[in-house]
């Protein structure tokens, strides 16, 4: 399907499922035709566009050229931004077509979705349900198939929560490797841009184009979940439903059945960091972002959303401070109880409430569905949410229900790995024309957006399923599969204990094509795989069939002139299984 096909079908979805309160401004169809057409030139021009002619959305808190950014609030502007966000302005780069910009709860606060003069934003399936928000318009827009990929925001939970809700996916990354410049500030210091979609492999090729370029990756951080990898679950899950409870352990006994090793944990100081938020002093950042503004516009404001900024204003310096203070003493006991374990699994939120229970008690329902979220941008976690299923409530209605896998700062890759393990997509209700990207698993989207990693060949003890492997699991390396050396190498059984192979470069005149593997690993590590090489070994370049450079095993030629020529395999697992030859001259 072209880019200008795409829209076509978009706009006749919009117009199908006639909910207007998801937008607060759709551009107009002419427009957008006119950028999809230039989207499908640049594709036949040869260009590549990872996202082309992917529908897109993007909440009303960032900014859009030519759209007035009002975060829900039409007094808080009228002008029309100058320049897309960066975030916005790479997919556009990238080939997606935004559409508009959607509702939220205003300025970002609220988990509900209806905070908003536009209305309400209703459940994709059941009108009488909130969305969630408060990045409520993209994920309900995601759901329904009106675009492919939405951009929102996460300061408590609003790229989580209504991604559960929804029964799509939400990818909140760790904080600040997303620029957040053209972004309404909630609370800047925990503020992050998201992205929803209805499957992982479109919302990871759009995260890979959104970040990178400001917060700097951690040089170590992990690139894969390693097999047989750790995970934390709740010991005690406050909040849930029977059903909720009975769901969430189907979802762990999935994790369990692909080899994750499950230990239950204390949740205490995380559930109590999340208090701080809205509970205690950190709160008067929502102030310090927009308070001015709220103060003197009062009648322009949500009621519930004024009180609470309002309220933000009063906190004192020696609270906010004091606040911080336990923070720091509440995030280091949480990470302790994940030493040696490799993530959290939880229930992304705790219910799906009607808008009668929301209207009824508009604060304290909200503050239920943060239980799970709340405390993940307070701790530098990175979230990835994903739908798991549905669960059925006291009136027999079946509901998504969702799961959020988080982990620590930089580890998105990982978290992302784990969240493929547990994923269970749920019915969907998008319309005909609906895309989806798939994008190669071998380039995890930290490294795409800036993670520093190299490529290295191994062809003996740390090949998938060989005793060292596990040497290189334990360093975040992503396992990219077979690989084969240019015809310019040999191979040697060594004269080690236990036996190694060693490769060496003779030339095209003597050399042959050497199997192996490829391994992605945080460039920052190499350095301490290569202090603990034993002799012979060394790392150093490779060329590879395909002509490109590698990292991979060597060692020195007098190693290799010891050992016994096995090039005739083609590589160390088939000279393994071979009976051992009769001595092969070198041809070198």
């Amino acid at each position: 399907m072209s880019a200008v096909e795409r829209v076509r079908a978009a706009y006749l979805a919009v117009a199908e499922v006639d909910r207007p309160e998801v937008w607060v401004h759709l551009r107009d169809e002419a427009d957008v035709l006119a950028e999809a057409a230039a989207v499908d030139r640049r594709v036949a021009a040869g260009e590549r566009l990872p996202l082309a002619g992917l529908a897109a959305a993007v909440k009303n808190n960032v900014d859009v050229a030519g759209l007035p950014t009002t975060a829900g609030c039409p007094a808080f502007a009228t002008a029309p931004a100058a320049a897309d966000a960066p975030a916005v302005a790479r997919l556009r780069a990238a080939g997606a077509v935004v559409l508009g910009t959607t509702n939220l709860d205003q300025f970002a606060t609220g988990l509900v979705g209806t905070r908003s003069p536009h209305g309400a934003v209703r459940d994709a399936r059941r009108p009488d349900r909130i969305s969630g928000g408060s990045s409520s318009g993209s994920a309900v827009a995601v759901a329904l198939g009106l675009v492919d990929l939405a951009v929102g925001t996460d300061t408590a939970g609003s790229g989580r929560v209504p991604a559960a809700l929804q029964g799509v996916v939400g990818i909140k990354p760790t904080v600040g490797v997303v620029p957040v410049e053209g972004v309404v500030p909630a609370c800047r210091s925990y503020d992050c841009v998201t992205v929803f979609a209805r499957d992982l492999g479109t919302a990871e090729a759009a995260m890979a184009e959104m970040a990178g370029g400001a917060r700097p990756w951690p040089p170590a951080a992990p690139l894969a979940a390693r097999p047989g990898a750790r995970v934390a679950v709740p010991a005690e899950l406050p909040g849930l439903s029977a059903s909720r409870r009975a769901a969430f352990a189907v979802a762990v006994e999935r994790l369990a059945a692909q080899g994750v090793a499950v230990q239950p944990v204390d949740l205490t100081p995380f559930l109590d960091a999340a208090r701080l938020l809205y509970d205690g002093g950190l709160v008067a950042e929502r102030h310090a972002a927009v308070g001015a503004f709220v103060d003197a516009h009062r009648d322009d404001v949500d009621p519930v959303v004024g009180a609470i900024i309002g309220a933000a204003g009063t906190v004192t310096a020696t609270r906010l401070l004091h606040d911080r203070e336990r923070l720091e003493q509440l995030t280091a006991t949480a990470l302790a109880t994940l030493d040696g374990l490799d993530a959290l699994l939880v229930p992304t939120t705790t219910s799906h409430p009607t808008l009668a229970e929301v209207a009824a008690d508009p604060v304290g329902v909200n503050s239920g569905l943060g239980t799970y979220t709340n405390f993940c941008n307070l701790m530098d976690l990175c979230a990835v949410a994903v739908p798991s299923g549905t669960v059925r409530d006291d009136d027999g209605e079946d509901l998504e229900f969702g799961v959020s896998v988080l982990a620590r700062a930089g580890a998105d890759a990982l978290a992302l790995d784990l969240a493929r393990l547990v994923e269970l997509p749920t019915p969907s209700v998008a319309r005909a024309g609906a895309r989806a990207v798939a994008v190669p698993r071998d380039l995890p989207w930290p490294v795409a957006a800036g993670a520093d990693a190299t490529r290295l060949l191994v062809v003996g003890a740390h090949l998938r399923g060989q005793p060292l492997a596990g040497e290189l699991d334990a360093l975040g390396a992503r396992w990219l599969g077979p690989a084969t050396t240019a015809a310019a190498y040999r191979l040697a059984r060594l004269g080690t204990v236990p036996a190694k192979p060693g490769l060496a470069r003779v030339g095209t005149a003597a050399g042959v094509a050497i199997g192996g593997q490829l391994w992605l690993v945080p460039t920052a590590q190499l350095g301490t795989f290569l202090a603990a090489l034993p002799a012979p070994m060394h790392l150093g370049r490779v060329e590879l069939a395909d002509r490109s450079e590698v990292v991979g095993f060597g060692c020195s030629l007098e190693a290799w002139q010891s050992g016994r020529d096995i090039s005739e395999h083609g590589d160390w697992l088939t000279a393994q299984r071979a009976a051992p030859p009769a001595g092969v001259p070198h041809l070198v």
